[in-house]
């Protein structure tokens, strides 16, 4: 990871194979934290979708917002295929970036 203030494209989960949540951010760190509190509630906050399960950092946001157009249209199957590839055991990926475990 290059910073905290580069473009991502993520998944967050509420459990393995629960809710999933796709999002776009510039920056990773504040969103993932935002999405811990329920800042803007919605469907995030509605679902308990809090885990992050799996993200891709882009060069640019253009990149990232197309790359998210792209999943958003996968079937769920295919979502699951890409946070297992990378995360089989589904762990919080939030951790590796210095936030606490949920409990």
């Amino acid at each position: 990871m290059r910073s905290d203030l580069d473009p991502y494209v993520y998944l967050l989960a509420s459990r393995r194979n629960g809710t999933l949540y796709l999002g776009v951010t510039s920056n990773l760190i504040q969103r993932v934290a935002q999405h811990r509190i329920e800042a803007f509630g919605g469907f995030a906050a509605e679902h308990g979708v809090k885990l992050l399960v799996w993200f891709e950092q882009h060069a640019t946001m253009e990149h990232a917002i197309i790359r998210e157009k792209q999943i958003k249209k996968w079937r769920r199957a295919w979502k699951l295929d890409l946070i297992e590839q990378q995360n089989p055991d589904w762990q919080d990926l939030a951790i590796m970036l210095g936030f606490e475990p949920i409990g």
